[in-house]
């Protein structure tokens, strides 16, 4: 099963004092428990191509000669040679959108529902905790990728122009087949400033509204939980000297921070409120310990990604920490 997850020390001594917690989750080597297999399969099937799509948006370099050679010169040949640049990558990513939205709610269900606490769901359910911080940590792997990647959007707006024009369907070297309505769809995603975080945000919402039968607290205080988590680990030099691997630190970074954010759209009163269950001012200021190549990213994701960061409710104190 990996390294248990330990709750060792909690200070009992202030009623106003939040739990300390001492633990270390493995997110490294965490295997499934045979009540865990069935879902962790599938999901594994998901996270499989994760690593394959980062490597291919970090990669891009868009199609703009093509697409000028298409547009000056628009014949069939070049056409076509444009697109075979532009829909293959486009495609795939939003398939993997769609297998997210599916498998997001499977995973929550598993760790938020039953008689179990949420520290009792992420010591005995690791394998899918792990798998949960995969997601997290690919979210905002690729939103940051695709900021970063202006032709993505500029290069899809021109198949979108394209296609509307003709009166046919193609098909992507993945099989499958593109209409023009999943081509909006996918043109609306590839738009949004943060798309894989709205897949994100709106299926955790979603499951909160379609499960009537599981409170929302059991899904806010299991996110809350695993954050504090995050947070304790990065904050002990001895616990993050378990790490084998040195990114591993940087994956437990933005997992925090996506817990925080999805927390935020999750909880009627969000994250950022003086009776909220998370450390916001100790995520941010651990941020803020970090190199700028690290943080930046992550800080702004809880800037201009949260809900509720300015609202009347946030404190001063935490609208000053993230100052931009």
């Amino acid at each position: 099963m990996g390294k248990l997850l330990s709750l060792l020390s909690r200070d009992e001594s202030n009623c106003c004092t939040p739990q300390k917690y001492d633990v270390f989750l493995d997110f490294e080597n965490a295997e499934p428990t045979e009540c865990e297999r069935e879902v962790f399969d599938e999901v594994e099937k998901v996270l499989e191509c994760s690593e394959s799509i980062l490597n291919e948006l970090g990669l891009y370099k868009g199609a703009g000669r093509e697409i000028r050679e298409a547009i000056t010169t628009p014949t069939e040949q070049s056409q076509t040679k444009a697109w075979n640049i532009v829909l293959p990558l486009k495609v795939r990513k939003y398939l993997f959108v769609l297998f997210t939205e599916r498998i997001v709610p499977k995973l929550l269900g598993e760790l938020c529902s039953g008689a179990m606490s949420p520290a009792q769901h992420l010591e005995q359910q690791q394998a899918l905790v792990k798998q949960f911080a995969e997601i997290l940590e690919f979210v905002l792997k690729f939103d940051e990728y695709k900021m970063k990647t202006p032709a993505i959007q500029n290069d899809f707006s021109y198949y979108r122009r394209t296609m509307n024009r003709r009166q046919r369907l193609w098909s992507s070297d993945c099989g499958t087949t593109v209409s023009s309505d999943l081509a909006n769809r996918m043109s609306l995603f590839y738009a949004h400033a943060t798309p894989m975080l709205r897949v994100l945000t709106e299926a955790t919402a979603n499951f909160v509204q379609q499960n009537n039968d599981i409170p929302v607290e059991n899904t806010t205080e299991t996110l809350a939980t695993m954050a504090k988590v995050c947070l304790r680990m990065l904050e002990s030099p001895s616990l993050v000297s378990q790490f084998e691997h040195e990114e591993t630190e940087l994956l437990v970074l933005r997992v925090m921070v996506g817990l925080v954010i999805l927390y935020d759209h999750v909880h009627p009163q969000g994250a950022f409120t003086k009776s909220s269950n998370l450390d916001v001012k100790g995520c941010v200021r651990l941020l803020k310990e970090q190199p700028p190549v690290k943080s930046e990213p992550l800080l702004n994701a809880l800037r201009y990604t949260t809900k509720h960061l300015n609202d009347d409710s946030t404190p001063k104190q935490i609208k000053n920490l993230l100052a931009a």
